[in-house]
């Protein structure tokens, strides 16, 4: 090779790598930029409707055979009022004050009403956060039913032995299903330096998850105390990849997304090597989580196809143990109840809800036949978080009384 050739490749090596590093650094400082800005005032319904591009993601397809539900000529009254403490407001003024980007309302497996606010679409995929860990539930007991798991008191480590040592080290699947497993971890999104936040940084530099995940600690034993911790949720989702030699997106495109009949894509946000934020990086139309929601008021079956063993949905809406119950509970860090990852609030009757922050909501009344889909991008979400969730509580059980009577 002759020096001018030499020095033409070596420019062109040089070249290359000097683009790939700038992609690299590029990609992580726009990741970043937006974890930093992702709650602005001004930034947060833009950010919401987005993470896909910001963010590493795997692809979930529509279904073969996409169901859309009918819709119901039903009228619908948005001055309807509900209050919270003697203090009235409609549902019309909420929803801007909660700047609610849709409200779905499903009442006997039709659609009887639709809202679509700031960002919102039929066709637009939000953010799940939270709500996403009521899929992974799912998936969990499909993975059951096959006998992929063979029971939920064994620890989670006969599975995942990389948690050999850390503070998972023989905790119960169960335990980390309801939230009990007793690892330490600061969920306060206010706490810039919060367990929460550091791991919402780690995803902007795509660190491993897993890694992530193997590095907390204990504080008390698992089974005896409720108190919510997110990354309970990313080691069941560790579990469901090492048990179904899938990834999670694989595994819920086969047993979820296609026989519910999911009509527009979806994503789940994922780390550099694949590896879904399982605990809340689900971004679907609402439509779609509102087939997720009937499927759940339906004993685990839509459309005719059983898709969730009916025993699993039950277990999931029942707080089987004290620390899980409902109201003043010592043993639990909330109000609500709890069960397979999700929320059974106080003075229920059947009702249960996926929630997720800054409003993200599956309700689900099963003896009434509604399913409420909420998403939100309410930058106010940190300001009186209790009170909140008593307007949003006492709109979806208003919605209840007047799709009943």
């Amino acid at each position: 090779m002759t020096i001018k050739r030499a020095l033409k490749v070596s420019f062109i090596a040089l070249a290359l790598a000097l683009i790939i590093g700038a992609w690299f650094y590029s990609s992580n400082i726009i990741r970043l930029y937006t974890a930093i800005t992702l709650y602005d005032e001004d930034k947060i319904a833009d950010n919401f409707i987005s993470m896909p591009q910001a963010f590493n993601a795997t692809t979930l397809q529509p279904s073969s055979k996409p169901y859309r539900f009918p819709q119901a000529h039903a009228p619908f009254d948005d001055e309807l009022a509900f209050a919270v403490d003697d203090s009235q407001e409609t549902i019309s003024t909420f929803l801007r004050a909660s700047r609610t980007t849709s409200l779905l309302v499903l009442h006997d497996g039709k659609i009887v009403y639709e809202y679509y606010g700031e960002t919102g679409a039929k066709n637009q995929p939000h953010i799940s956060f939270s709500v996403a860990k009521s899929f992974v539930s799912a998936l969990i007991g499909i993975a059951v039913e096959q006998g992929l798991i063979a029971d939920l008191e064994q620890p989670i480590t006969d599975y995942v032995p990389e948690l050999i040592g850390t503070g998972y080290d023989a905790v119960p699947i169960k335990d980390i299903l309801q939230m009990s497993s007793g690892v330490h971890f600061n969920e306060d999104y206010a706490d810039f330096n919060s367990d929460i936040n550091r791991f919402s940084r780690a995803i902007a530099f795509g660190t491993s998850l897993d890694d992530f995940s193997a590095s907390l600690k204990s504080t008390r034993a698992p089974g005896e105390y409720h108190k919510y911790v997110s990354i309970d949720t990313q080691v069941l989702g560790m579990l469901l990849v090492r048990v179904t030699n899938m990834s999670l997106t694989e595994y819920a495109q086969i047993h979820l997304w296609e026989p519910l009949g999911m009509q527009d894509t979806a994503y789940w946000l994922s780390d550099d090597q694949g590896m879904e934020l399982a605990l809340g990086g689900l971004n679907i139309t609402a439509r779609d989580y509102a087939k997720f929601g009937w499927m759940y008021a339906n004993k685990g079956r839509f459309n005719g196809v059983q898709i969730v063993p009916e025993q699993w949905v039950t277990a999931s809406v029942t707080a089987d143990a004290p620390h899980l119950q409902p109201g003043d509970n010592p043993n639990s860090n909330s109000r609500y109840g709890y069960g397979y990852q999700w929320w059974l609030p106080v003075g229920r009757d059947d009702e249960f809800m996926a929630q997720g922050i800054y409003h993200q909501y599956i309700y689900i009344d099963p003896d009434a036949a509604v399913v409420i889909v909420k998403t939100s991008a309410n930058h106010a979400y940190n300001d009186y978080q209790q009170r909140w969730a008593a307007r949003h509580l006492a709109m979806f059980r208003a919605l209840v009384s007047h799709y009943s009577d």
